[in-house]
């Protein structure tokens, strides 16, 4: 492709179908999201397994609830941190440069966490949080603006740029989990590090591909209101500091604190934003009536990833400790039953996405979507009740029963999370575009919140009376959601 020709096809990718019937820029953002969540799930699936690993054997010797509540912590922050990165791209980067400055972040945060030490690792959990927050929400909406609104491939564009998400979720816990479970947790963390340099060079080789603005941001404020927007945010910087430091200096902050707090932010940052788009004089009558179905959709989001995070946290330990690893006399990491989850992901979204596109118009709407995905999610935690009910002493179960939750709390993962991407990207007020689709992080936020006190019970209550509550508590609002259908449809018109 010539350059005048790569220059028209992003001022007009509906005319593009260069990759499998999408815009070639799809291959560029799917490229940069496989690397992307190669080293970031790679990363995650030793994760809890690092910090439960005792200090003599080079782990970070915590408890497995004390473990799968500070990672929830850590990924709270994460998608927490993502509202900030999107207004960044909204008012003062743009999409471009955010989700490039966040890959190289996210990049040096991982090879942070291959020094081994304790310092370097909280180090690098730092930087990972600011660079995933920057890029998170921005990568997404750059899909976005590859279609119009009225584009029937839309959907289908987004399950195919979720497959390459998958790709790198199978890939990454092969690679990371051998590596950190065989040879030590620090060769795992480097790995992760070299995919997202291999990300970022080929998001940069594929810039040309991309629709909208590269060198800045297409809705940037007046200078007056830049200034009052950055005093605002050092103000809360400083607000927080002040509070950790008088904590600190207490002698109170303890781990369990840090992440109580956490998770008090986590329940009051999407109360607030909410609140702020309903007030907005930027936000236009009928974008203000189309949020209001959204809150029920952003409910279905925090249900179905309060079991869709427990992966790597919960269910990670669970294989840890009670999945059988020999095949054919040869044992592998307990790790890799995560990249089941990849794999059937990868294996499922194509069909998924050619599905959306033969239907047309006739498709389920995307409320019914979404809540199928949700039941499916709760269905893959209730699969666990039978295999782990009436299990005492050292017992070790078929890794079938992780195989097939897998595949259910896969395939719920690809109807839930495209579509919601999708429909952010619809719903989304013009002059929040970004910031929006950091909206529906911030329901990943929430889920991350909500599941670091519940994994606390991880370990006191039974094993199928813990996974049967989480199922059950899914599956109802995912019924719910159904029922609220013809509200959904009527109130969302004309997004379908």
């Amino acid at each position: 492709m010539s350059a005048s020709e790569a220059t028209r096809t992003a001022e007009d990718p509906a005319g593009d179908h260069s990759f499998f019937g999408h815009p070639r820029g799809l291959l560029t953002l799917f490229g940069t999201e496989m690397w992307e969540r190669f080293s970031y799930l790679g990363m995650t699936a030793i994760l809890t397994l690092y910090f439960t690993e005792s200090v003599a054997d080079g782990g970070m010797g915590m408890s497995d609830g004390t473990a799968s509540s500070v990672y929830a912590a850590y990924s709270t922050m994460i998608y927490l941190v993502s509202v900030g990165g999107g207004w960044l791209a909204d008012r003062i980067l743009g999409a471009y440069r955010s989700v490039l400055y966040g890959g190289v972040c996210i990049a040096f945060g991982h090879y942070a966490m291959a020094v081994p030490t304790t310092s370097m690792t909280w180090v690098g959990l730092g930087l990972i949080i600011i660079g995933t927050g920057l890029l998170k929400p921005n990568v997404s909406t750059l899909v976005g603006k590859l279609y119009a609104t009225e584009d029937e491939r839309r959907d289908a564009g987004f399950a195919l740029y979720y497959m390459g998400i998958n790709i790198g979720a199978f890939l990454g816990p092969l690679v990371a989990g051998w590596l950190g479970q065989k040879i030590g947790y620090h060769w795992g963390f480097s790995a992760a590090a070299i995919g997202m340099t291999f990300g970022i060079v080929q998001y940069v080789l594929g810039r040309r591909h991309l629709a909208g603005r590269q060198d800045g941001a297409e809705a940037a404020p007046s200078a007056e209101a830049m200034r009052r927007s950055l005093r605002l945010i050092a103000a809360g910087a400083a607000a927080v500091v002040v509070l950790f430091g008088v904590l600190a200096l207490a002698g109170v902050l303890t781990m369990a604190l840090t992440v109580d707090i956490v998770s008090a932010v986590s329940v009051l940052a999407p109360v607030a934003y909410f609140a702020f788009l309903f007030r907005s004089p930027q936000v236009t009558t009928d974008e203000r009536g189309r949020l209001r179905p959204y809150l029920v959709l952003f409910g279905a989001s925090v249900a179905f990833n309060l079991v869709l995070f427990q992966s790597y946290s919960t269910m990670n330990l669970l294989a840890l400790n009670h999945a059988n690893t020999a095949f054919f006399g040869w044992h592998f990491p307990s790790s890799w039953y995560g990249s089941v989850l990849g794999v059937a992901e990868v294996a499922l979204a194509p069909a998924v996405a050619a599905t959306w596109v033969r239907l047309g118009h006739r498709q389920p709407h995307a409320s019914n979507k979404i809540a199928y995905g949700v039941i499916l999610g709760g269905l893959s935690f209730l699969i666990m009740v039978p295999a782990t009910t009436n299990r005492t002493g050292d017992w070790v179960m078929s890794g079938w029963w992780l195989i097939i939750s897998y595949i259910v709390l896969g395939l719920g993962d690809i109807l839930l999370e495209t579509t919601g991407m999708s429909v952010t990207t619809k719903i989304a007020p013009v002059a929040f575009a970004s910031q929006a689709m950091a909206l529906w992080f911030l329901s990943l936020a929430l889920a991350n919140g909500i599941q670091a006190q519940v994994v606390k019970l991880y370990g006191e209550l039974s094993d199928p009376l813990y996974f049967g509550l989480n199922g059950a508590f899914v599956v109802l609002v995912g019924l719910a959601v159904i029922a609220a259908g013809p509200w959904l449809r009527r109130t969302m018109a004309p997004v379908h």
